[in-house]
């Protein structure tokens, strides 16, 4: 640790840090005065803790917003899916936990398999502003995807209300989604894994820096699946060594 990593990631003297409030997953429930809590406000705790600096955690609704907030002096870390649109302004370390994206169809639809989605004529909703559905704008070609502002909630009642062919989301959530479509099947396999991971100003090389090495040690220690085992989260594991 030294003055010049505090300096950057706590300019202030508080660590300010991004929290996703959307993603079930990492944020789980409240403190007992009505913050944040699960393993995302938990990542960014400790990391104060090591610094040696308070900790004012700062939610969004999604993440997009945190994305469109840098530069501006909003935030000094953020807890979000790295995407390689959002690495132009944002220096992420690597996962340091994973989630599946995998889709959803209607009963009766003849997909039965991954390549099948990615076909002319088929109609593909899910939530705008997710990692996941930044990975579906880079990656579809032939299918029709319908991103819905609002969430998953919204883009679940498009999906049943247009009758479209597919959604797309992640896994745990769609096990609870399915409940609500008779017959419904999800998909064997993944289209990705959400990256979760802790970035910062693409100014911060040294505060970059360290976050890497941090995140590193937090996976390798055990800290991140205690976390996870804490906050009893399902669907989410810990991410592999960076190579």
């Amino acid at each position: 640790m030294t003055p010049e990593i505090v300096a950057q990631l706590a300019p202030t003297g508080v660590l300010r840090a991004a929290i996703n409030m959307g993603n079930f997953l990492l944020v789980t429930g409240r403190t007992a005065d009505g913050g944040p809590d699960g393993v995302s406000p938990e990542m960014a705790r400790e990391i104060g803790r090591r610094l040696g600096v308070p900790v004012t955690l700062v939610p969004h609704a999604r993440p997009n917003e945190i994305a469109d907030a840098a530069g501006s002096n909003a935030w000094d870390i953020a807890n979000i899916g790295a995407e390689p649109q959002r690495a132009a302004k944002i220096a992420f370390t690597a996962a340091y936990c994973e989630i599946e994206a995998t889709y959803l169809v209607p009963a009766g639809s003849p997909i039965t398999g991954m390549d099948q989605v990615d076909r002319k004529g088929v109609r593909i909703c899910s939530g705008a502003g997710a990692a996941y559905t930044l990975w579906l704008e880079r990656n579809i070609k032939h299918a029709e995807l319908v991103l819905v502002p609002g969430g998953g909630g919204a883009a679940f009642q498009k999906f049943l209300d247009e009758k479209m062919d597919v959604y797309a989301g992640l896994r745990p959530g769609l096990i609870t989604d399915i409940e609500r479509l008779p017959g419904a099947r999800i998909l064997d396999g993944q289209f990705m894994a959400v990256q979760q991971a802790i970035g910062t100003g693409r100014e911060n090389a040294a505060g970059a820096a360290w976050l890497s090495a941090f995140v590193e040690e937090a996976k390798a220690s055990g800290l991140v699946a205690g976390f996870i085992e804490k906050h009893k989260v399902r669907g989410l594991s810990v991410a592999p060594a960076a190579s």
